[in-house]
């Protein structure tokens, strides 16, 4: 690595170290407590509920995978009342998974709770990270993976399974690609994108895990849902 990347990268850290929080202020403090801006839905089906006023959108069916512990884990069910924000890596990825596992982690970071801190965000978001290579990537190398990021289970899965059920998930339930493919050896997802559910398991928002202006982007759409889920209680 040149002594140039070297510096690229401490600058972009130092930049999403800086700006994630500094977001997360000017979110908190520019929202009124009365009204709190919605972030859209997405992937609109046909359809609408008279009762509900409203469109029919596309709901998130349940998954249920092996986490880096080797625990089968439901992200439906498990993270009931959770805010979820969904990604696709493979371990042996030298390149971006590595970076958007790295924003993620500042995410964890930002998003944790504090108890010394009154300010300090809610920790209803919980951060999933689904392997695309289950075949290589066990749950022992999910946790060795895990490990390299400081990922605290409590808030953030490393999951693997069966490749048939991952890739129609990615494809059918997220939407993370238009490419059809079958989920066999053959096929393969390579995604830079982060999918953010809702509560409802509703698609709230995609963003480039490698951008640091959709990182941010992402942080304050989870900072609207929070705020929105705290005034329905």
């Amino acid at each position: 690595m040149t002594q140039k990347t070297k510096n690229s990268r401490f600058l972009i850290g130092i930049a999403v170290a800086f700006l994630l929080p500094l977001s997360f202020w000017l979110v908190i403090n520019f929202m009124s407590k009365s009204k709190v801006p919605r972030a859209p839905k997405y992937f609109i089906a046909e359809g609408y509920d008279a009762v509900a006023k409203d469109s029919i959108y596309h709901k998130v069916q349940e998954l249920t995978l092996t986490d880096q512990f080797g625990n089968q884990v439901s992200l439906n069910k498990d993270l009931k009342g959770k805010i979820v924000v969904v990604n696709f890596f493979f371990t042996n990825c030298p390149t971006i998974c590595p970076q958007i596992s790295r924003n993620i982690e500042m995410l964890q970071d930002a998003f944790r709770k504090d108890p010394k801190k009154k300010t300090t965000l809610d920790t209803s978001v919980h951060f999933v990270s689904i392997s695309v290579d289950p075949e290589r990537d066990s749950f022992p190398a999910l946790r060795k993976y895990a490990d390299r990021f400081k990922a605290n289970p409590d808030h953030w899965w490393f999951l693997t399974g069966s490749r048939e059920t991952i890739y129609n998930y990615a494809r059918k339930q997220l939407f993370v690609t238009m490419q059809e493919g079958t989920g066999g050896l053959d096929d393969f997802i390579h995604s830079e994108k982060m999918v953010l559910l809702d509560t409802n398991r509703y698609i709230r928002g995609y963003y480039n895990g490698r951008d640091t202006g959709d990182v941010i982007r992402c942080a304050d759409d989870i900072v609207i849902l929070t705020r929105q889920k705290k005034q329905r209680k």
